[in-house]
């Protein structure tokens, strides 16, 4: 009998959920694709939530008390949140330094990384650009560090994360070669999009940003900035519009280039379609390929 007990221990020890907290939708979707049934997940922010002001909720410290671990985008862009959430956690294993706390921007390349950084810049991120997932490229570097941080944290199961991983990149290698052919159509097309955000995306397909409707990033457009915009965006094909901000500058700039204005997810949940990794690129492309 006591035998049976601690066999049934170490088993529900081995199954036992680790609780994950992610800053951002498309972070709970890699943790899902390799912790799958051990892990239980919380994400705090929406698809459809402007990533930069993210409302902090009482909800969201009650999950990150209880949190094994904490992921997050980072390169700052959680820091209009992030902070006087993990301290009104007072949960030592997430806090900054501690095992629990994993933070993603470290694993990529930053791109746009400013030499310094003043108030006139703008909205302007001290590690650079931090929507790095927005190139499907970074993902699977990203699942093996999730991997690597659930093994951790989870001896036990790293088997089975390590098995789930490999399906997931299977599946995924499988998908980057279509966004690639698809997406390698649109090299050297011209583009303007509202905020810095799809850069990687341009950056990795050989895309050209023009310019930006915000003046600087954080800054709304003002009628100077868009009238010098239009004087020197001559053949732009699309106008970057995300889900978050107002369209009423998109769609003028558009009817004034003869572009179009397209409306594209940053992240899983930002439109109906977008409802997991997989069809947040396919519905990028779709959109930029009807």
């Amino acid at each position: 009998m006591r035998m049976l007990a601690i066999l049934l221990l170490l088993f529900s020890f081995s199954f036992a959920n680790l609780k994950v907290v992610a800053t951002y939708p498309w972070i709970g979707e890699l943790v899902k694709e390799i912790g799958k049934d051990r892990v239980s997940i919380y994400v705090i922010a929406k698809g459809t939530d402007d990533p930069h002001f993210v409302v902090p909720k009482p909800s969201h410290i009650a999950k990150m008390r209880d949190a094994d671990l904490l992921i997050m985008q980072g390169a700052s862009l959680e820091v209009g949140f992030l902070p006087p959430l993990l301290q009104q956690s007072n949960n030592p294993k997430i806090q900054p330094g501690r095992q629990g706390l994993l933070d993603l921007s470290e694993f990529v390349k930053i791109i746009e990384k400013p030499v310094s950084v003043s108030r006139a810049m703008g909205d302007v991120h001290p590690e650079g650009n931090p929507h790095y997932q927005l190139d499907p490229h970074n993902i699977p570097i990203l699942a093996e560090v999730i991997k690597d941080k659930l093994c951790q944290l989870d001896e036990g199961n790293c088997v089975y994360y390590k098995g789930n991983l490999e399906d997931f990149l299977r599946r995924w290698d499988a998908k980057l070669k279509v966004w690639d052919k698809g997406f390698s159509k649109l090299r050297s097309v011209k583009v303007i999009e509202y905020h810095k955000l799809y850069d990687y995306l341009l950056s990795r397909y050989g895309m050209v940003l023009v310019g930006t409707l915000e003046p600087l990033p954080g800054i709304p457009p003002t009628a100077k900035h868009i009238e010098s915009l239009i004087s020197q965006a001559q053949g732009v094909k699309f106008i970057l519009q995300d889900v978050y901000h107002e369209k009423r500058t998109a769609e003028y700039v558009a009817k004034k280039l003869n572009a179009r204005m397209v409306i594209l997810p940053h992240d899983v949940g930002a439109v109906p379609e977008a409802n997991n990794l997989f069809s947040l690129f396919d519905e990028i492309l779709r959109r930029l390929n009807p």
